[in-house]
């Protein structure tokens, strides 16, 4: 698991290494072409039932941090499929897959 650190929240957001490996390159695409978008989560675990969503702008500090040392080979498509959604109004969503989970 993975941690997505963003602005003063009081929340990590841990997303599975392999799904936040993806989604760093279309964030950091994203921020470095000043482009603000969403990115939203369904709770799970020990969390409320519920949803969070999060407005990623390029002056908020953002970080990544991988359990694994050794970066994950990259799906081109998985990219392009991220990338794209974050183009739309309903920005991107972390699927179940992803095992997103506030820590």
């Amino acid at each position: 698991m993975s941690t997505l650190y963003y602005g003063s929240s009081e929340h990590a957001i841990e997303i599975e290494d392999y799904a936040l490996a993806h989604l760093k390159v279309v964030i950091a695409t994203k921020l470095r072409r000043n482009e603000s978008f969403t990115l939203s989560w369904r709770h799970d675990g020990d969390q409320p039932l519920g949803r969070s969503t999060i407005w990623l702008h390029p002056s908020i500090q953002l970080r990544f941090e991988f359990d694994d040392p050794n970066p994950p080979e990259l799906d081109p498509a998985r990219i392009q499929a991220i990338a794209n959604s974050a183009n739309t109004s309903g920005g991107i969503l972390i699927s179940e897959e992803a095992t997103l989970a506030l820590a």
